[in-house]
Formats: C-alpha cells, structure tokens, sequence
C-alpha cells in the first residue's frame, strides 16, 4: 500500500480520474470501431451469399455446356476470354488502424459482346455459365475488399476489450480501494488529534 500521506491521497484520486478518462476514451473508440465493423460485414456477408447462389447454378450449367459443346471449344473459349483485371493490394486507414484493401481496376462482369469472340456460335447454356462464374468472380473480389478490413477491425474490437476489462476489473478497483484506505486513515488519525486536543485544552482549563 502507498504511504497513508494527503499527497499520496491527492496522487492517487488524481491517477484514479485519468484512468476512468482513458477507459471512457477506449469505450468511445471501442463503439466507433464496432459501428465500423457492422457498415462493413452487410456487404461482405452479402458477397458470400452472392458466391453460394451463383456457383451452385454455374457448375450445372457449366456440366450441360461441356456435354453439348465438347471440352475443346470450352478451352477455346477460355483462351480467348482470359484477361488480366489489374488487381492492387494498397494500405488503407480507419481511425488509425491500418488494414490492406483490394481494388479492382476493372470489373470482370462483361456485356455478351465483350468476352473477345462470337457469342452467336455458343449456347445459350455457355453464356449463363460464364455469366455465373463472373458474378462469382466479381462477388470473391468484394470479399476480399472487406476481409482483410473485418479481421483488423475485430482484432482490435478485442484488443480494446480487453484494456477495458483490465482497466475496470483490475487498475481501477485498486486505486479505488486504496484512496478509501488511505482516506480513512487520514480520517482517523484527524478525529485522534481531534480528541487530543480536546483533551489538552480541558486539562488546562482545569
């Protein structure tokens, strides 16, 4: 225990405000982060349902066209289509949290026309299996937008957590508990004084 000293009481209320200070600080960032959090997981739960939808049909349709229009003409095709979308990985900030963010220069969702060769010799059945692992593709982009965003976020939702946890359940109490033992021991060494003096002024008296 610190020394029983008005000092040290004054010290130690002091340090005891700071601290409630920082945890209100670390709340109020703590908050922020967490609506942070929300804005970002709608779209990137929504990507992940966009994903499971459209994969389930494009295997399908992907399984018919490979039956109708061989193996070859599908590798064809694929030569012909494949591009190269330009994707950047840059440094991005929140709040002074750093976190990676994908950019797509270009979107991979194309219009019939512009896959590179003549849609008219193909079916109807290939387009919509292209079309579907477009959307896949686009939707897996947007996941890796806000994935790495989300993990740093919840990291230090957590970490802050944390501090808070260690702040109330652990630095504050003690600091409390001491100002309320030092404080009553200031209290009663003054009412002992108190009663010596009453004491010497009555022995005068008489």
């Amino acid at each position: 225990m610190v020394h029983p000293t008005r000092t040290n009481l004054l010290l130690l209320k002091e340090k005891s405000r700071s601290v409630q200070n920082s945890n209100g600080i670390l709340k109020a960032r703590r908050q922020a982060l967490i609506k942070e959090l929300l804005a970002a997981s709608a779209p990137f739960l929504s990507s992940r349902d966009t994903v499971r939808i459209f994969y389930g049909h494009a295997v399908c349709e992907l399984a018919v066209s490979l039956a109708i229009e061989g193996s070859d003409m599908m590798d064809s095709i694929a030569a012909v289509a494949e591009r190269d979308l330009g994707v950047e990985v840059s440094e991005r900030n929140v709040m002074g949290l750093r976190y990676r963010e994908v950019t797509v220069r270009e979107s991979p969702l194309r219009p019939l026309d512009g896959r590179g060769y003549d849609y008219r010799s193909t079916t109807p059945r290939m387009e919509e299996a292209l079309n579907n692992f477009e959307q896949i593709l686009h939707a897996m982009l947007e996941i890796a937008v806000y994935e790495s965003k989300l993990k740093c976020l919840g990291q230090e939702v957590m970490r802050i957590t944390r501090r808070i946890r260690v702040l109330e359940e652990r630095i504050l109490p003690d600091l409390q508990q001491q100002v309320k033992a030092i404080a009553q021991f200031l209290g009663e060494r003054e009412r002992e004084s108190s009663f010596r003096l009453k004491r010497f002024k009555n022995l005068r008296l008489n």
